[in-house]
């Protein structure tokens, strides 16, 4: 099995982050940007492409110069990465399927304007992806009440979350020739890494992934080892953000 965690496209959080350095504002589930269209347009396309002749003597192609081959594409339910996904899934052809568990930290939540305490929020329905993002595979459980509807997520819930979620990517996919790709999130993305290398759940280190940044980690028979992390070389220089 091959994985490669991809981070959505530039979000409308991430910009207003990048404009002020605050999170003043926020949406509970940005939509995105003009330059995160942009992205996910590129990504989708690097994912397409590839030489099947250019490695006939390097059969692992650690750089995927012969193309990626995705099997099977997840992505979270949060708007920006479905968005991301929708592009990706259309350049491959092949079907979105969305994961509760894939989520950012914090989950579906806006700020107290006076208390500041994180309230979670219904997230979007059934009717709203139907919509807006009909080649979506949604989990049977999800309705018109909201896919959310629970309090923020606390930091001592979410390594769980990601073991779980990698526990049932093993379960599917590992043993196999697939090659699986999963649109998340910068924060999820370290607790991934986390539940896949084994790391400590407390820990002073942090795994940057740039916005539609792909990490790539192949599980053999013996070991897991990682390829490459936050590869960007397919945008230009004033997209990466």
């Amino acid at each position: 099995m091959q994985f490669y965690f991809i981070r959505h496209g530039q979000s409308e959080n991430n910009h207003l982050w990048e404009r002020i350095g605050s999170s003043d504002g926020r949406s509970e589930d940005p939509e995105l940007t003009p330059v995160g269209r942009q992205q996910a347009a590129l990504v989708a396309d690097f994912l397409r492409q590839g030489d099947p002749h250019s490695v006939a003597d390097k059969p692992l192609d650690l750089q995927n110069v012969a193309g990626f081959d995705i099997t099977h594409l997840y992505c979270s339910l949060m708007v920006r990465a479905v968005a991301t996904g929708t592009e990706i899934a259309r350049a491959l052809g092949l079907p979105l399927v969305g994961l509760r568990d894939a989520h950012e930290t914090g989950g579906i939540y806006l700020s107290d304007p006076e208390t500041g305490a994180r309230v979670g929020q219904p997230g979007k329905t059934r009717s709203y992806f139907e919509a807006h993002y009909p080649n979506l595979v949604l989990p049977e459980e999800i309705d018109d009440n909201g896919w959310w509807n629970r309090p923020f997520e606390e930091r001592s819930e979410r390594q769980a979350r990601a073991d779980r979620l990698v526990a049932l990517l093993l379960a599917r996919h590992k043993d196999t020739d697939d090659r699986v790709a999963l649109v998340g999130h910068g924060g999820f993305y370290n607790h991934v890494l986390a539940a896949i290398l084994n790391l400590p759940e407390e820990r002073d280190y942090w795994f940057s992934l740039n916005n539609t940044g792909i990490t790539r980690i192949d599980f053999g028979e013996d070991c897991t080892w990682v390829s490459y992390m936050n590869r960007v070389d397919f945008l230009p220089r004033e997209l990466i953000t």
